[in-house]
């Protein structure tokens, strides 16, 4: 084709050029090629209004999921070739014929449940652009795109939340919390999900001051939906007391209690994780003092979560001391505290402080559970020495009665089969059959074989 079009002597102008591409609207790919010979044509360049039948084009095909890459290479030279800014009525219409497609599944099954779809179709296409903008930190032609954009379509509030995050994103605390009292005055409420976000995003960047007014922010502004709650709170104690703020947060656990917004173990787990994981256990045990003193002692739940903090971290002598000190303020140790020592003794390798953990739990009359049982068995095969004692303790299993989970039936009989106990391995066979049947054991097969293939795929 582009051989026989050089042969012809003819002066190209746009108008033909658009009456050429609406004659093959209907083949786009004769189309896309005829318009890339009349752009290398020497007396010649394409105006917006050949850009815009093509982009019409493609985006009106059959095809327009493949052909939206050509769209937005086309969007690219225009602006590289500084032709002019892509008419904004073009890039809606684009987005929303792409959009109609991926979204009539949504449409149908709305209009099945006598759902009212109040969004447009094209600010979801948009919401993903400005969204992948802001994700490679072009927050500033996001905001240029929405200020176009936003008389023709309406913004909801999805599309504030992005520019929002876009701004704290690149650590724009002003700009972020201008776009946020926009949101507000537009009618949306801003979720706790979007400050939480936000402030952590300042936290880690280091900008504690602005963190904080984001927080008298919300207390001030906040409704039910974006008042400020525990994890809030817990973002920003942790923060402080990474920058030896211990005071501050101590201000700030006041300020949490006395707003009503009690710390529950989500918050103890994120607070003591967070000051144990920058070294900061003295004030980890500080905080706990606190807690007390105001009137909400911790509990076992908490306690817990501090050791398996220290345990996940193999700082035994933390670990013991913290162990020692439940004992002294009369909280009574659960099956689960022995079971995150005796995880931890092994992975130390002190299989002796793991046998005493074991006795420990007799002597206090704590009775163990499936999972002690699991730890201690997995534990004991992990030492050389010591797989006879896993052996007796399977067969304890056994003689009990008791069902293990699944996965560790399959872990146990392979840690049989490398050391060859064969009578052990028919044992616990006969007694997996007891408790699960064979279907399970095919499903469980297939599951494992499907996950298998998946990882060999990553």
């Amino acid at each position: 084709m582009e051989e026989a079009l050089d042969k012809l002597a003819f002066k190209l102008t746009t108008p033909i050029v658009v009456e050429i591409l609406e004659r093959l609207r209907f083949e786009e790919k004769i189309a896309f090629r005829f318009f890339n010979w009349a752009g290398h044509h020497e007396h010649y360049s394409h105006e917006p209004d050949s850009y815009n039948k093509m982009i019409d084009i493609l985006s009106s095909t059959k095809y327009k999921v493949k052909q939206f890459r050509i769209i937005c290479d086309l969007l690219d030279y225009m602006k590289r070739s500084k032709k002019t800014s892509v008419p904004i009525e073009v890039l809606l219409t684009i987005l929303r014929k792409y959009t109609e497609k991926h979204l009539t599944h949504l449409q149908k099954f709305a209009k099945k449940k006598k759902i009212r779809v109040k969004t447009q179709p094209e600010i979801n296409a948009f919401n993903l652009l400005m969204d992948a903008m802001c994700k490679c930190c072009l927050v500033k032609d996001a905001e240029d795109m929405f200020k176009r954009v936003k008389t023709k379509v309406k913004p909801n509030a999805d599309t504030y939340n992005i520019l929002f995050f876009g701004w704290c994103r690149v650590r724009n605390p002003s700009r972020a919390m201008s776009v946020l009292e926009d949101m507000i005055n537009m009618g949306h409420t801003p979720e706790s999900f979007t400050y939480n976000t936000a402030i952590d995003t300042f936290c880690r960047a280091g900008m504690l001051s602005d963190a904080a007014k984001l927080l008298e922010f919300m207390k001030k502004n906040g409704t039910t939906m974006s008042s400020p709650t525990a994890k809030t709170y817990a973002i920003m104690m942790t923060a402080l007391v990474q920058n030896d703020r211990l005071e501050e947060c101590f201000g700030i656990l006041k300020d949490m209690i006395d707003s009503g917004c009690l710390p529950d173990v989500s918050t103890y787990k994120e607070l003591i994780e967070g000051m144990c994981l920058s070294g900061k256990i003295e004030a980890a045990y500080k905080f706990l003092e606190e807690m007390g003193r105001t009137g909400y002692p911790p509990d076992i739940v908490t306690y817990n979560c501090f050791l398996k903090v220290l345990c996940d971290n193999k700082n035994r002598d933390e670990a013991l001391a913290l162990f020692k000190k439940m004992v002294e303020v009369n909280c009574v140790p659960s099956v689960q505290t022995y079971n995150i020592l005796i995880v931890m003794f092994f992975a130390i390798g002190d299989s002796e402080g793991a046998f005493e953990t074991w006795s420990e739990m007799e002597r206090r009359g704590c009775a163990r559970d499936t999972e002690t049982y699991c730890v201690m068995i997995e534990g004991l095969f992990g030492c050389g020495d010591s797989r006879k004692d896993a052996v007796l303790l399977l067969e304890e299993v056994i003689n009990r009665g008791m069902k293990l989970p699944y996965k560790k039936f399959d872990t146990f009989l392979m840690r049989l089969s490398e050391i060859g106990d064969l009578r052990a391995i028919q044992r616990l066979s006969e007694h997996m059959r007891k408790l699960y049947n064979p279907a399970m054991a095919r499903r469980y097969a297939l599951s494992q074989k499907r996950k298998s293939m998946s990882l060999r795929d990553k």
